[in-house]
């Protein structure tokens, strides 16, 4: 019988995501017990300061995956996008599921689009790819740092915070957050964040035999395109201080591979795309890298450096 032992940070989205696994395995294996075992992290308890500031989303995984390392739980869940792009050697991902709808959405007071706002309106977001993209969009806009989890986030948006907020659609679908009026963001505007919409469920590499169970979970098309992105994003090797992304989306047996660096003002701006294939999704990521860092994105990539 399986017995498993599942670590996920306290808040409401990731615990609906680690019941969401729990389901899965419930579903495929019948006869197991799980475990759901919530941790505070870092970036949980550090609310107030901006993540670009403090370590990053890294700060939302050490600890669980200290208690990983440490034989504490047996397997973590994660949403992908937080997941630092270099895994501790000890551990790997066992799965990534199918991917939750991975674009962002714009929520505002009066229900306006992003369009539709008044010039030099506030909007709040706690993510620096979202920040320098809305403002390569509209330089207008005064955009505001917020923290706190997706409920914590729409109370400060109707108390007055900011005009509007970006969050991920998955986010809000995952929690049934359907009374809130959204206006998608197309990619061409806020390109979403390398795994956003998927889960990782992390494991420690040695756990062979939980890696073969825990296969039923992972889905092709996900693996693919998240593998492309992180990849791509691994081989710029930016970290959570510069803006950058990639996504990718499945077209027949190929990838189409979507990706950016920024400057912080988000003035400068290289984009960059690549049709490759799925079955290279690897390779697709490191080529499309290299395909921003020639088009300019060295350029801007040394200038973080020097300001270092």
């Amino acid at each position: 019988m399986l017995k498993l032992r599942v670590g996920t940070r306290r808040s409401p989205l990731a615990l609906v995501q680690a019941h969401w696994v729990k389901e899965q395995l419930l579903h495929h294996y019948g006869d197991c017990q799980i475990e759901i075992v919530p941790l505070e992290t870092a970036g949980d308890r550090m609310r107030n300061v901006s993540l670009s500031k403090i370590g990053g989303k890294g700060l939302f995984i050490k600890e669980i995956e200290r208690a990983l390392l440490q034989g504490e739980i047996d397997c973590a869940v994660h949403s992908m996008k937080d997941l630092p792009m270099e895994l501790p050697s000890e551990l790997l991902v066992a799965a990534i599921t199918k991917r939750e709808d991975p674009f962002d959405v714009f929520i505002s007071k009066n229900r306006l689009s992003l369009e539709q706002l008044l010039p030099h309106s506030t909007v709040a977001t706690g993510s620096l790819r979202r920040r320098v993209q809305l403002l390569h969009y509209r330089s207008d806009l005064i955009i505001k740092d917020i923290r706190g989890n997706v409920d914590t986030r729409i109370k400060k948006l109707h108390g007055g915070f900011a005009d509007g907020l970006v969050l991920a659609a998955a986010a809000l679908k995952r929690l049934q957050r359907k009374s809130e009026r959204v206006h998608y963001l197309h990619p061409d505007v806020c390109l979403p964040a390398a795994g956003q919409g998927a889960l990782g469920v992390e494991i420690r590499a040695e756990a062979i035999s939980l890696r073969k169970k825990l296969a039923v979970l992972n889905d092709g098309e996900s693996h693919a395109t998240v593998t492309a992105e992180r990849s791509c994003l691994r081989h710029l090797g930016v970290s959570c201080h510069i803006p950058a992304s990639a996504y990718g989306e499945v077209s027949g047996n190929d990838i189409l591979l979507k990706g950016f660096v920024a400057s912080l003002d988000g003035k400068e701006v290289v984009k960059k795309k690549m049709l490759g294939p799925r079955d290279n999704a690897e390779i697709l990521g490191e080529f499309l890298a290299k395909k921003i860092l020639d088009g300019g994105g060295r350029e801007l990539l040394t200038c973080f450096t020097e300001a270092r």
